[in-house]
């Protein structure tokens, strides 16, 4: 992953990290999702969300005001 990547959002399970990504994306902020998951068993591993670092404040504005559980 390139630099200036800061992790916003963390939950073992996928859909939950896809829906802050598409929210932060409805906001017009880059954001990635990266599977930590074990390919064999997904109870192990997390998806974690990323943002650039300077949408980072923003971008926790938006999860707040969305009522999103950091």
């Amino acid at each position: 992953m390139e630099k200036n990547w800061v992790k916003i959002f963390t939950s073992t399970n996928f859909y939950q990290s896809e829906i802050v990504k598409q929210v932060l994306t409805g906001y017009h902020i880059d954001a990635v999702l990266l599977n930590r998951q074990a390919s064999s068993h997904q109870a192990f591993g997390d998806i974690e969300v990323y943002v650039h670092q300077e949408n980072f404040s923003e971008a926790i504005e938006i999860m707040i005001s969305n009522q999103i559980n950091l």
